[in-house]
């Protein structure tokens, strides 16, 4: 626990707010080199990523996970500088303690503590770390996938870091997730005074009626894997800040996450039949950022969920719901992909935390996994 933990801490300490990494690899790496694993830096325009690998027969067994962070926000918001980690009342605090240097740190000494006791094993053993997971995700794991397309490397089995647990550790992993569609939506209006309506176009009003129905629509029912997709709208802006002018241009981001039950396309279609009806002059951009998956393989699955109850003594829950990760990117190739992390809890706020006896339970969940699937 105490080398997780002094781990983790050397990673939150570095400020790499997406994309910087800020060194975090390179802490990563100065522990894998010298437990045989061949390191490929891979830059992808700002984006620092690396690819480290240790043997060559299969199956080929992967950690992926992530050392960029989102922004702490206010510091002076925060009991203590969030990055400057400090352990009080059993908590590790700092930006990236959930999500997700302590799996990073996790990964390393369960990988560290496996070869020791197994330095034989059979398959081969490989982690995949981006700094492009939680920004625009497009220098990141989706290029080293293209990358290892590239040269012939299959990936068997991938575990995901991502903080995928609700109420206690192991409670929960995500075999699948959602698709993510984002609409950014123009309402064109004619500007105008409030006191002349008959002489403007409000946007506003003219698209209340269109969103409503947005809104209420039943887009699909779910299916046995993955629940309803829901629409909801993050952002909307309008006007020119006086309170006597009409806009006249209203700006909407909404977003869809959706299951198989339905695709892209059908959603996009819908919107615009939705639009149309209502007469809405309009642009709209889409922006896919990554379709559903889900894990139909037992083998990973399996080994994770007994990995849990040998070493917790619980019955890890099958999920696909929560947001996207970077298994969207590495599922499609056929590999069977399984998320386990910390609680989210605190993820993406202030005061970001972990228990510190997590930290150590995590490393043996990883080191567990790897004993089942490689032993």
């Amino acid at each position: 626990m105490d080398r997780t933990l002094e781990l983790a801490k050397e990673l939150i300490a570095r400020p790499s707010q997406t994309p910087r990494d800020e060194g975090c690899q390179k802490i990563m790496i100065a522990r894998l080199e010298p437990l045989g694993f061949q390191v490929e830096r891979l830059s992808f325009g700002d984006v620092e990523n690396f690819w480290a690998v240790r043997g060559s027969a299969k199956p080929l067994v992967v950690f992926a996970g992530h050392t960029d962070v989102v922004p702490s926000g206010p510091r002076d918001a925060w009991k203590s500088d969030p990055y400057q980690p400090v352990v009080r009342d059993g908590q590790l605090y700092g930006r990236g303690a959930a999500d997700m240097k302590s799996s990073l740190a996790a990964f390393i000494t369960a990988i560290e503590d496996f070869l020791a006791e197994r330095p034989e094993h059979k398959g081969s053993i490989g982690l995949l770390i981006t700094s492009d997971e939680e920004g625009p995700a497009v220098n990141g794991t989706i290029r080293v996938m293209e990358w290892l397309g590239k040269h012939g490397v299959k990936i068997d089995y991938c575990i995901v870091g991502e903080p995928s647990c609700v109420n206690t550790l192991g409670d929960t992993i995500k075999i699948g997730r959602r698709g993510s569609l984002t609409g950014r939506l123009t309402v064109h209006g004619k500007q105008g005074h409030v006191a002349y309506p008959q002489l403007a176009n409000n946007p506003i009003h003219k698209l209340a009626p269109a969103l409503t129905e947005l809104v209420t629509t039943e887009w699909d029912q779910g299916n046995a894997d993955f629940p309803p997709t829901s629409f909801q709208v993050s952002n909307i802006h309008g006007g020119t800040g006086a309170e006597n002018v009409i806009p006249g241009r209203l700006e909407v981001v909404f977003n869809f996450r959706f299951s198989t039950a339905v695709t892209d396309t059908d959603l996009r279609r819908r919107v615009e039949e939705i639009l149309q009806r209502h007469g809405i002059d309009h642009q709209l951009q889409w922006i896919l950022s990554g379709r559903p998956f889900l894990t139909r393989g037992k083998a990973l699955i399996e080994a994770v969920r007994r990995a849990v109850k040998e070493e917790l003594g619980i019955d890890a829950d099958p999920s696909t719901s929560g947001g996207t990760s970077d298994g969207r990117f590495i599922a499609p190739t056929g590999t069977e992909v399984v998320e386990l992390g910390p609680l989210n809890r605190t993820i993406h706020q202030i005061d970001e935390c972990i228990a510190v006896a997590d930290l150590g339970r995590l490393s043996q969940l990883y080191r567990r996994i790897l004993k089942n699937m490689l032993t």
